[in-house]
């Protein structure tokens, strides 16, 4: 079983404990991360690579604390920084289910060097296992979630993958042509997993999905159906594409769909 993490950061309890970024930002601060993410001294700094410089331009929120978390994907150890403090440092039942049916569907997916992108991608396990399964992911999410999202990223990427996820900015609705013009970006998938709760940003989220997806994008879709106002979603969504349930999760009540825009 391969490990992609630092020695101090190899499994030995599903949880480890609060714990904080700081020695992290520390030595980002200084210029200096170790191609497996750990800090160095200031005269190491010369071996990082060019390619890294899209993992290191965000900063982890400094949370009171971060739990460790473990899971297991694509014959991975996966550990997650995670914090109860922002549903966007959580992750969600949603994620594991994605995670799960990528695993398990690589090959029909065609994932090696497919171009994905992430769509709320929090602490990043989706974008994560996607990478390791061979795919060129995108992951994206609020200002405030990248810093925690490149760590984890940086951490459980490095050395293991074929290629390393970019980390960007996407706040639904906004600048999607100015950020992600159509003639420059397309994507083979576009991944989303419980990006639909609670929240007042449905109709801006459902623009997102619609603009991101262009002729031969498939979107995966995986929730946790919680209120009436996610099965609103669901028949708003069933309107703009063709839509099929992949996968059920009874003990999550997640559902899992796969969506093509619908072009007529």
């Amino acid at each position: 079983m391969d490990v992609c993490l630092s020695s101090e950061q190899q499994p030995g309890h599903l949880n480890e404990g609060p714990s904080t970024p700081d020695g992290w930002l520390e030595a980002k601060e200084e210029g200096v991360l170790h191609e497996d993410g750990t800090g160095g001294s200031p005269g190491e700094s010369n071996k990082i690579e060019p390619s890294l410089q899209s993992l290191q331009k965000f900063v982890p929120t400094d949370y009171a604390s971060y739990t460790q978390e473990h899971y297991l994907f694509a014959g991975k150890k996966i550990v997650i920084q995670e914090s109860i403090e922002s549903y966007g440092a959580v992750v969600w039942p949603g994620a594991t289910a994605l995670c799960q049916y990528l695993e398990e569907h690589t090959e029909e997916l065609n994932l090696q060097d497919a171009k994905i992108l992430e769509i709320g991608a929090g602490p990043g396990l989706v974008s994560i296992v996607a990478s390791i399964l061979g795919a060129q992911v995108t992951a994206t999410d609020l200002p405030d979630v990248l810093g925690n999202l490149q760590y984890n990223l940086l951490k459980n990427t490095l050395k293991c993958t074929a290629h390393l996820p970019e980390v960007k900015e996407l706040v639904w609705g906004e600048g999607l042509e100015q950020n992600f013009p159509k003639s420059s970006f397309y994507y083979d998938y576009v991944l989303a997993s419980d990006v639909v709760y609670h929240h007042y940003f449905l109709d801006k989220l459902l623009t997102t999905m619609v603009y991101l997806c262009q002729p031969g994008t498939v979107l995966l879709w995986a929730n946790k159906f919680r209120f009436s106002t996610d099965y609103e979603f669901l028949d708003k969504f069933k309107q703009v594409f063709d839509t099929t349930l992949l996968a059920e999760f009874p003990e999550a009540s997640v559902k899992l769909f796969k969506g093509t825009l619908r072009w007529d």
